[in-house]
């Protein structure tokens, strides 16, 4: 009865070892799903609810605003403008989000943080940047490079990341997530500060 026993349990830590669980944006089920809050006139499908296909309107299609600075005024001298659905309803289960990132010169900091639902492709607008993202365990190997205008650089997904104006004029860079909601979460337990504190 023990081997029995064992046996079973060998074969559930075994199938436990081997599954894998990933969450992505499901692919869309229609040409489009225009995000609605009404519940009463629209249809659920992996998302947001969507808008009865004969009422959408180009307007659910564009976004208006990036060109419009972000204020830095702040303590980090940074603003992330998220384009999403909430924004821009025709986003919705298309699987894809930007944001616009303005940085204050001489330091303006979008600190480390990581998207748990998607990888982010940065593209330079104005200024000069210091990016990078740290791998996963056990290395923990930071990749940096400085960034000018027209440079793209690659966030892979959930990786911690961070952009830094090392310039002495303002920043803006768009962000494009593989994700109509990738989440952001900051802070981090890896040694991050202590090399951006290498480049003064």
């Amino acid at each position: 009865m023990v081997k029995v026993a064992n046996l079973i349990a060998a074969f559930i830590l075994l199938a436990l070892a081997s599954s894998s669980v990933t969450a992505y944006d499901p692919s869309p089920l229609q040409d489009f799903c225009v995000a609605i809050d009404d519940a009463n006139s629209a249809v659920l499908v992996n998302g947001k609810l969507c808008k009865n296909p004969s009422l959408a309107t180009p307007d659910d299609f564009s976004y208006s605003g990036l060109d419009v600075p972000g204020n830095t005024s702040n303590q980090l001298g940074a603003r992330v403008n998220i384009i999403s659905a909430d924004l821009m309803p025709g986003l919705n289960t298309l699987g894809v989000s930007l944001a616009r990132i303005d940085l204050a010169p001489n330091g303006g900091l979008n600190p480390p943080h990581y998207h748990p639902r998607g990888s982010e492709v940065l593209l330079v607008l104005e200024g000069t940047l210091y990016a990078g993202f740290v791998t996963s365990n056990p290395d923990h190997r930071l990749f940096t490079k400085i960034l000018k205008p027209g440079d793209l650089f690659v966030f892979p997904f959930g990786l911690i990341h961070f952009q830094l104006n090392i310039g002495k004029t303002p920043a803006v860079a768009i962000a494009a997530l593989t994700s109509q909601n990738p989440g952001v979460n900051t802070g981090s337990k890896c040694n991050l500060w202590s090399q951006l504190a290498s480049l003064s």
